[in-house]
């Protein structure tokens, strides 16, 4: 068994770290493509239609609609545990979706244009990056700690599991036995 799989058996804290890897990831990539579209730099261009300027909060908001709309009828909330990648697709889209509204807070909370002010800019980046590799440490942390600090500590509680996984299982079945 794997470490990734190891950690995240229970589905709630998996989707909670998924949410947080989508959001971190999300949020620092679109900061990067605006800062180029700004500097007119690389294939990056802003989106219009109709002339008129198209926001990225805008599929965020969607995304979240989109979300919320699946998890009304139960759809890919992790519910069903033999299939999970629903539930995984559903909770990284979530953290993407959060990321691209969030990052235009100011637009939506203020109704004005006004990204591209210096007041605040770099600690809203530095808090909000802050906050997502906050959650992924929190959510991950067994994993991180096993990859980071003591990976031979996890490769061992892997094989003890292994081992006492076998010796509570019929040897050519797999299936458990009192």
């Amino acid at each position: 068994m794997g470490a990734y799989r190891r950690h995240f058996a229970d589905p709630r804290r998996e989707r909670g770290f998924l949410s947080a890897v989508g959001f971190t990831t999300t949020f620092a990539i679109v900061r990067v493509i605006t800062h180029s579209i700004k500097a007119g730099i690389g294939p990056f261009h802003n989106l219009s239609t109709g002339g008129r300027h198209l926001h990225h909060c805008t599929f965020g908001i969607f995304g979240l609609l989109g979300l919320g709309y699946l998890w009304t009828y139960q759809i890919a909330v992790g519910i069903h545990p033999g299939n999970r990648m629903a539930s995984r697709f559903a909770a990284t889209t979530y953290g993407i979706a959060g990321a691209l509204t969030l990052d235009e807070f100011a637009l939506w909370f203020d109704l004005e244009d006004d990204y591209w002010t210096k007041a605040g800019r770099k600690s809203i980046d530095a808090v909000a990056i802050f906050g997502g590799l906050l959650t992924m440490g929190v959510a991950g942390r067994s994993l991180l700690h096993e990859l980071i600090v003591a990976p031979e500590a996890g490769l061992r509680e892997a094989e003890r599991r292994e081992a006492e996984r076998r010796e509570h299982h019929h040897p050519l079945t797999g299936t458990p036995v009192d």
